[in-house]
């Protein structure tokens, strides 16, 4: 009796066992039912995204694949919009604006009407867009391979396909015991996703996601290679601005300008008057400018001023139709005269417009990036006024564009309560750190653009301060002769002051010493390049200093 009792007790415990280890198997991840069973499975570049969609992908009667539009923010377009004015919803991708409307089966790609089979809808109060009508919108191939799965695919990235050698099992992961997720069929296709430590992960034809022996796979074939974009300028940018209005003719550039590789020349500006108006200041001069750059070599980016008109900016910003009509004639401008790129330089606009300047940015790229132009976008240092400042979304703008150009002045403007630097080395780091930590701006997208002039600080008996703008060239008749220059250790600049019938002048000076400082700091924190404001303003040993520290 002792001994059946010991063995009963001995076949308790193995059963036990059994149970605990069988509970162990069927929470473990490796054995557990696939959470995604019985929904419809979206495959994403590979990824198995399904349980992280914030609403289930659906197809309708015309099997077309909808997908919501929180989800297309998460994954296609961080800035996906919903124009509410117009009841339509505004996409984006690197070189395509998609606009679909919340009424008829259509939409607009980069202004070309398209019909579609079903159109962008709202169900259960959730805004939903026909993803397998855009996939050029996203230049994707979205295919419904049935057993309730759709695959998505990118084809600017690589695509790598094999055969399978034997029967044999795709299994969860690469452990021992793991489950098993799909089998094949020797001579089957797959696709290569991944292939590490004698083990493939790949994605088989019915669009599951698993592990077999890399020896199992034959016949490899790589049917897409990854797509590169070349830059348009290979290494450090050396931009200089060329300014004049459209009152004066464009200047007569003769030889060439050392070490620059990209001229901005004040092409067009906006016009105060109804609607949208964009002057043309090419018309005075820009074509033999044009033709001088190009017979030099320099890229053009053309620069786009909105004059700093405040309130007609703000009125367009805030109307989908005018800022279309304003990108239409941006674009129309930038393809008639073949320009490499547009430098867009609004200012002095409302702190409530950030999100709409914003989204003309976001729209405007795209467009000019079908052309092959490159978008920069001028912006000031963060935290400091409204309309000088505040007025930018620093972090979505460089999202959007090619490069962002910082504009490292006025530290100290004509309107400072106190006098100061123009542009101080200190002041100018401590903002290059604001833009890639508080503002998340990428350091290869931000070009430090340096003032070629200073100001000349007058303060009289009563304490009145003025001042007046000091061209580089104009520094030394500017200073008395005997004035001695100081070094300033903190602004990384010469300093002068002097007194006369009372009055006190001062002056921070930009000059060759001063650039030089400067310049090391695009080097020290691997920025995009520099520019300089404004070219005629320079000493001749900056160019060949901008050459030396750039190349």
């Amino acid at each position: 009796m002792e001994i059946i009792k010991k063995h009963w007790k001995k076949v308790v415990i193995v059963l036990i066992l059994l149970i605990i280890a069988g509970g162990i198997l069927l929470v473990s991840p490796n054995f557990k039912k696939d959470p995604n069973e019985g929904k419809i499975n979206f495959i994403i570049n590979n990824n198995n995204v399904t349980g992280k969609l914030k609403h289930d992908i659906w197809i309708n009667e015309n099997n077309v694949v909808y997908a919501s539009m929180e989800d297309l923010e998460n994954y296609f377009d961080g800035q996906i919009y919903h124009d509410k004015k117009n009841n339509q919803i505004i996409t984006t991708s690197d070189t395509k604006v998609a606009v679909l409307s919340l009424k008829e089966k259509k939409m607009l790609v980069n202004g070309s009407e398209v019909k579609l089979v079903s159109g962008a809808v709202k169900k259960d109060g959730i805004y939903y867009l026909p993803i397998s009508e855009m996939s050029k919108i996203y230049n994707v191939e979205i295919e419904n391979i049935g057993n309730k799965v759709i695959t998505l695919d990118s084809l600017d990235r690589e695509l790598v396909k094999a055969d399978v050698t034997k029967n044999i099992s795709v299994k969860y992961n690469t452990k021992f015991i793991t489950r098993t997720v799909d089998k094949l069929k020797q001579g089957s296709k797959v696709i290569i996703i991944s292939e590490k430590d004698g083990y493939s992960r790949i994605r088989t034809e019915n669009g599951k996601i698993g592990y077999i022996k890399s020896d199992k796979l034959t016949n490899k074939f790589k049917v897409r290679e990854k797509m590169v974009t070349e830059p348009q300028i290979t290494g450090k940018v050396n931009l200089v601005w060329d300014y004049y209005s459209e009152y004066v003719n464009a200047p007569e550039r003769t030889g060439t300008i050392q070490g620059i590789n990209v001229v901005s020349p004040s092409f067009f500006s906006l016009k105060n008057a109804e609607g949208v108006t964009i002057i043309d200041n090419t018309k005075r001069g820009g074509e033999d400018y044009i033709t001088w750059a190009k017979s030099n070599g320099y890229k053009i980016w053309a620069m786009f001023s909105n004059n700093s008109l405040r309130e007609p900016t703000s009125k367009i910003l805030n109307d989908y139709n005018l800022r279309t009509e304003m990108i239409e004639q941006i674009v129309e401008l930038a393809t008639k005269y073949k320009l490499d790129g547009i430098n867009v330089d609004f200012e002095n606009m409302n702190m409530a417009d950030k999100d709409m300047y914003s989204r003309f940015i976001i729209e405007l790229a795209p467009r000019l990036r079908e052309y092959g132009i490159v978008t920069s976008v001028d912006v000031t240092a963060p935290d400091g006024s409204e309309n000088w400042s505040l007025c930018f979304d620093r972090d979505v703008l460089a999202d959007a564009v090619d490069y962002m150009v910082f504009m490292a002045y006025d530290q100290h403007s004509t309107s400072s309560p106190k006098t100061g630097t123009v542009a101080g080395c200190d002041w100018v780091e401590v903002n290059i750190k604001k833009f890639l930590n508080q503002e998340a701006v990428k350091k290869e997208k931000i070009i430090l653009a340096m003032p070629l002039y200073t100001r000349l600080w007058k303060t009289d008996s009563t304490g009145k301060i003025t001042s007046s703008v000091v061209n580089m060239n104009k520094v030394s008749s500017a200073i008395p002769e005997n004035v001695e220059k100081t070094w300033d250790e903190n602004t990384k600049q010469n300093y002068v002051e002097w007194e006369k019938s009372g009055t006190k002048y001062q002056m921070w000076i930009e000059d060759v010493k001063s650039i030089e400082e400067k310049l090391n700091l695009i080097n020290k924190y691997e920025l995009a390049g520099g520019a300089f404001w404004e070219k005629d303003r320079e000493t001749n040993d900056i160019w060949a200093l901008a050459e030396e520290k750039l190349k």
